[in-house]
């Protein structure tokens, strides 16, 4: 079934313009501020705002003016979409919901005095601050690799420049050359992004470098829809792709950027291209704010808010908060519940129990999609998995064109549902 935006979206508005950043004092309604502007980030701001109806002052701190999905980013590796397809702005946010929303970096949190530093000088009070920031990367958790390294050898887990950079990489390697992915430990961003953007970047290779050759390092034992990658490597790129697990080093795996080497448990792989996905952590705000355990930031699964300080809500890939994966639709979900208990605590309104789902859609060729996804309630320990669903070894060729469909159907609905 392809999910339209009437489906995925509820709703309704408030109006209002971009503006400066209020200061500190003289505010008259209770204030959130939300940090990054992503599926979690710009979901909350955008609930809030609706539904609060102008009850509320929702402020929205986003460094980027467009902003590229990381999800879809790898059907633009594989060309199935241009760039321009997953940028987005802000500007309805502002315009048809009131919110402010300032292209800044959040530098700093003083918890006692609830205020927000901005590289840009401003200091904003909040009465409620959600944090969505994503990932950032653990320095030294690829031995050779620095987030320095990240032009010669790129991540692309944070979608835009790296995006483009890592696509006009593959495009120029030599004839027959090697393409190695290097993949995270758990947990991390999308579990099967990584093996869709094999996927992708042999679907490319497949039309201009037929004879090239994609190496997959992965530390880990299995990795999220395996069979399924499996079997549509092996029926659509038959010979091209190889993966080497723990079993035979690849957890013990340092990369050389300046000679484009790879070194799997001590032998040297000379290769053209190499994509380092590093381990991953919370962004770096939550530390500065106080508010991590390990490397990511605990919540309480019914109302998102921070183990640490219940005026703090964490959203999306930073949070610890049990068995969702860290995905887009799960940041979505988890922001409107956020928004709900925000909204009931600023404003009194009613709430309801907190339900969450997931899918995750990923792409092996042309038409071939696969899918696998979950629903979820808030226990008190726990965001915990209810019941779920995975596509199958063997499907019909018209299912897997159905899914594929229905993941563009809800890629129109979450943009819509993030950015108005």
């Amino acid at each position: 079934m392809k999910i339209n935006r009437r489906d995925f979206v509820s709703g309704s508005v408030a109006t209002g313009a971009l503006l400066a950043a209020p200061a500190v004092t003289g505010q008259s309604l209770p204030r959130v501020v939300i940090i990054g502007g992503g599926a979690g980030g710009a979901t909350a701001a955008r609930y809030i705002a609706k539904d609060s109806a102008g009850e509320i002052d929702v402020v929205l701190i986003e460094p980027t003016r467009t902003y590229y999905t990381c999800f879809f980013s790898n059907l633009y590796l594989g060309g199935f979409r241009d760039l321009a397809s997953i940028g987005h702005n802000y500007g309805k946010l502002a315009a048809e919901y009131g919110i402010t929303v300032l292209h800044d970096w959040a530098t700093g949190i003083d918890r006692e005095a609830q205020t927000v530093s901005l590289a840009g000088g401003n200091v904003l009070s909040y009465d409620k601050l959600v944090i969505s920031p994503g990932i950032d990367f653990i320095e030294g958790s690829i031995p050779g690799w620095k987030q320095t390294d990240q032009t010669k050898m790129p991540h692309a887990f944070k979608a835009g420049s790296q995006t483009e950079l890592l696509r006009a990489q593959v495009l120029a390697m030599r004839e027959g050359g090697t393409f190695a992915l290097i993949a995270p430990p758990n947990p991390y961003r999308c579990p099967p992004g990584p093996y869709e953007r094999v996927s992708m970047v042999a679907h490319l290779m497949k039309q201009s470098n037929p004879t090239a050759k994609i190496l997959i390092v992965d530390p880990k034992e299995s990795f999220s829809k395996q069979a399924l990658f499996e079997e549509g490597w092996n029926a659509h790129y038959p010979g091209m792709i190889e993966r080497v697990g723990p079993d035979f080093g690849g957890d013990k795996v340092e990369v050389r950027p300046g000679a484009m080497e790879v070194v799997i448990d001590g032998e040297v792989e000379a290769v053209d291209v190499c994509n380092v996905v590093p381990a991953m952590k919370a962004g770096h705000i939550c530390e500065k704010a106080g508010i991590t355990e390990g490397n990511w930031a605990p919540v309480v699964p019914a109302t998102m808010a921070s183990r640490v300080d219940e005026n703090i809500h964490v959203l999306g890939d930073s949070a610890d908060q049990g068995d969702m994966p860290k995905s887009a639709f799960s940041a979505n979900s988890q922001a409107k519940v956020c928004a709900m208990a925000v909204r009931s605590a600023l404003t009194g309104s009613r709430t309801f129990p907190a339900r969450f789902a997931n899918t995750c859609w990923s792409l092996i060729d042309e038409n071939d999609g696969v899918k696998v996804g979950a629903t979820y309630e808030a226990t008190e320990d726990k965001i915990a998995r209810i019941d779920g669903f995975v596509s199958q070894p063997g499907e019909d060729r018209d299912i897997r064109q159905q899914t594929f469909e229905e993941s563009l159907g809800w890629y129109d609905a979450i943009t819509a549902d993030m950015f108005g």
